[in-house]
């Protein structure tokens, strides 16, 4: 994907805590990051989690998350996480993530997420107010 595709970028500094021997991000901590930027993706859209949600009547669920490895992140290098809605159906989100350190894409990867009644967790339908912000925000239309 283009990096001009998204138009929500966040930056965050690798700490201390998140390498490991080899000095590195150790390989787990890139999907909290991922989960930073798609925070700061609802935030964006002004549906923070999770009152934003609820508020519509639902919650989110993850049930995929893929990321495909190109470089390592160092202590202190300061990133860029890339976030964008690729993808929306009758119940779920599929949302790209980049991780990249200057000119540098290090990280690719995939979050899904199914919509669904906080009580029940049973899927719902994403809500109309709810995909209206996603398409008034992106760049690249999303599919659906």
């Amino acid at each position: 994907m283009a990096r001009s595709d998204f138009k929500q970028s966040h930056s965050l500094r690798v700490r201390w805590a998140e390498v490991d021997p080899q000095n590195i991000v150790f390989n787990a901590n890139y999907l909290m990051y991922f989960d930073v930027g798609v925070t700061e993706y609802w935030r964006a859209i002004d549906c923070v989690y999770p009152e934003g949600f609820t508020s519509l009547g639902v919650d989110s669920f993850a049930v995929k998350a893929t990321l495909e490895y190109h470089a390592s992140a160092r202590y202190d290098d300061e990133l860029d996480l890339l976030v964008r809605v690729s993808k929306l159906g009758r119940t779920s989100i599929r949302m790209a993530v980049e991780i990249h350190r200057g000119p540098e894409h290090l990280i690719t990867g995939e979050l899904i997420y199914v919509l669904a009644d906080p009580k029940t967790r049973a899927p719902v339908p994403i809500p109309d107010a709810l995909r209206t912000k996603i398409l008034g925000f992106e760049v690249k239309p999303p599919e659906s």
